[in-house]
């Protein structure tokens, strides 16, 4: 019951949170006086929500921590959802939250209604719960950076066809989105290189047939990331070469994860 109350106030939070967001960008009489903070503590109290019900549902199986493919998708919704929240707390990114805030609603929707299973067993190494966290985190902050490339691609876009009005002015300036952009792959980055090499020294058999995938494609991904900030540092890499090194590595990470867990939790188990 309580799990149901917390699920539908999340959803509830996440759907004030928006409406008010897309009002505040359109300048709406209606949210003259609402203070950006307020509206950010709604979204906030959302992903609180959201995380109860997580913990709920991860350890819903006793001794065992169940990580199957929708609690997983829930909890990175939840990750980049107060990434994006602390973001926007710094820098004008309100746009970003109508993009994610209906994410985390639909992850949240599946969670509830669809059930996978992919249990640790009991008695896990902290070693082991050290790896899933960093690379929980790494995903989900290279995802924000994915976002951020998309982003700053509709920019240049309407920037060099000559076409800046409409919801182009509600976007950051392109020196903020790139700032942001190059802060999360630094950030990701690091805890990517963290997860890795964590996995190669405290997971068993990480090159074993039901891992080598998730490892040749992450490591791929690793080598991306790695290339695009040394070209950042050394060359002054940005634009459009940025956008598409970002969503490469992205794309590579986004098959070595979900790819994986949707392939042998959904499709393999019916």
């Amino acid at each position: 019951m309580n799990n149901l109350i917390a699920t539908y106030a999340s959803l509830f939070l996440y759907l004030i949170c928006t409406v008010l967001t897309i009002l505040k960008l359109r300048q709406h009489t209606l949210t003259t006086t609402i203070p950006k903070n307020l509206i950010l503590l709604i979204g906030l109290l959302g992903a609180l929500a959201q995380c109860y019900t997580l913990y709920s549902g991860i350890l819903d199986s006793g001794s065992e921590i169940n990580l199957g493919f929708y609690n997983s998708l829930s909890l990175i919704s939840a990750f980049i959802t107060l990434f994006a929240l602390f973001t926007t707390m710094r820098y004008a990114t309100e746009s970003l939250l109508v993009v994610i805030l209906p994410i985390a609603m639909l992850t949240i929707f599946l969670d509830y209604n669809f059930s996978s299973n992919h249990l640790l067993p009991p008695g896990s190494s902290d070693a082991l719960y050290f790896h899933v966290i960093t690379s929980l985190v790494a995903y989900s902050i290279l995802a924000m950076a994915a976002l951020l490339a998309i982003m700053l691609s509709i920019v240049n876009r309407y920037l060099h066809n000559h076409q800046p009005g409409g919801f182009i002015n509600k976007l950051p300036p392109i020196k903020t989105i790139e700032c942001l952009l190059f802060e999360a792959l630094t950030v990701g980055f690091i805890c990517l290189t963290i997860s890795l090499l964590s996995g190669m020294l405290f997971v068993d058999n990480i090159f074993t047939q039901q891992l080598a995938h998730k490892t040749i494609l992450s490591i791929i991904a690793w080598f991306v990331f790695l290339i695009l900030l040394m070209g950042r540092w050394f060359l002054g890499w940005r634009g459009r070469v940025a956008i598409r090194w970002t969503l490469v590595g992205y794309i590579s990470l986004m098959l070595a994860y979900f790819g994986s867990k949707f392939v042998i939790e959904i499709i393999l188990s019916q």
